[in-house]
């Protein structure tokens, strides 16, 4: 089967008479697998113990594994904290909030520009705070 890019899903999704087809043409490529299966996805390339995400990520112990049962979905900041703690790339990071129907990391947002650029650059959820603070803007935890 013949991977499917966004922008033609899109441009079918347009150009589709009916949305009954659409949906039905396009089954195999819409998002099926939970925020708790793709942090689980990532958590495999982690080298920390779930304790030390929790750490690592700003939030309670009991929370991370209520995430990653699927039993909560964490919010855009939260996820991005996990994102943060996980060390995921900017890419994966964009894939997450988008997968879990948030908006994603957008430039042209003060905030969000200082949460892009500490993702990108490795800084920790502290530092990333810092310059959140620093700059009166909201921080992640």
């Amino acid at each position: 089967m013949e991977m499917k890019t966004t922008g033609d899903l899109s441009q079918a999704l347009m150009s589709e008479p009916d949305l009954d087809s659409y949906l039905s043409d396009n089954q195999d490529f819409f998002a099926s697998q939970s925020i708790a299966e793709l942090l689980t996805e990532c958590y495999k390339d982690c080298p920390y113990s779930k304790a030390a995400l929790a750490r690592k990520a700003g939030m309670s112990e009991v929370y991370l594994h209520q995430v990653f049962a699927g039993r909560r979905n964490p919010s855009r900041d939260r996820l991005i904290c996990l994102c943060v703690g996980l060390e995921t790339t900017l890419e994966q990071t964009q894939q997450l909030l988008k997968q879990a129907s948030y908006a994603p990391l957008y430039p042209k947002i003060r905030r969000d520009a200082i949460i892009s650029y500490g993702i990108v650059h490795g800084m920790s959820l502290e530092e990333i705070n810092d310059k959140l603070f620093a700059e009166n803007e909201k921080t992640l935890s």
